[in-house]
């Protein structure tokens, strides 16, 4: 990640909310498609958007629906890549609500069987800069992404 990009992250302020809030948005209108690749497959990006008070999990989310259907065309390898991130944080995304800490574990249990590039470099990331310990899963025990469970409703525990 460049430097101005970690200073940014870094920065509790008013420069942070913009760089989380609308700079992927800012990406794909102004053309700029591997930025926003980039951006949207980098572990600390992802990490602070979740965990900051005016974002969190839902708006990450959202941030990988931005491309249309012209540029998910022209740019296929780098929108299934995409497409895979965005449904292992649905599928994550009652977990996380509660305990933003199980990131790491999540992405590894949902991802882990993934071999692309990108996808290996997010998980190594990913492992690499969590501060806290974390269950790393060794066989793809969790529901995988890109399958058919789309999220989990939580919230009503009677009929």
């Amino acid at each position: 990640m460049p430097a101005t990009n970690k200073k940014l992250l870094s920065d509790k302020s008013y420069s942070q909310k913009a760089y989380l809030g609308k700079f992927p948005y800012n990406l794909v209108n102004s053309g700029n498609l591997t930025k926003y690749f980039q951006t949207l497959t980098d572990y600390q990006f992802i990490s602070n958007k979740i965990n900051h008070p005016e974002f969190g999990i839902q708006a990450l989310i959202e941030d990988y629906d931005l491309l249309d259907a012209t540029q998910t065309a022209t740019h296929p390898d780098q929108s299934k890549t995409l497409k895979y991130i965005q449904s292992a944080l649905r599928l994550s995304a009652h977990i996380l609500t509660q305990d933003k800490q199980q990131l790491v574990s999540q992405l590894w249990g949902r991802l882990q069987t993934i071999k692309t590039p990108a996808m290996q470099t997010l998980l190594t990331q990913a492992q690499k800069t969590h501060p806290h310990p974390w269950l790393r899963p060794l066989t793809p025990s969790l529901t995988q992404a890109g399958g058919r469970l789309l999220r989990t409703l939580t919230g009503h525990s009677s009929f």
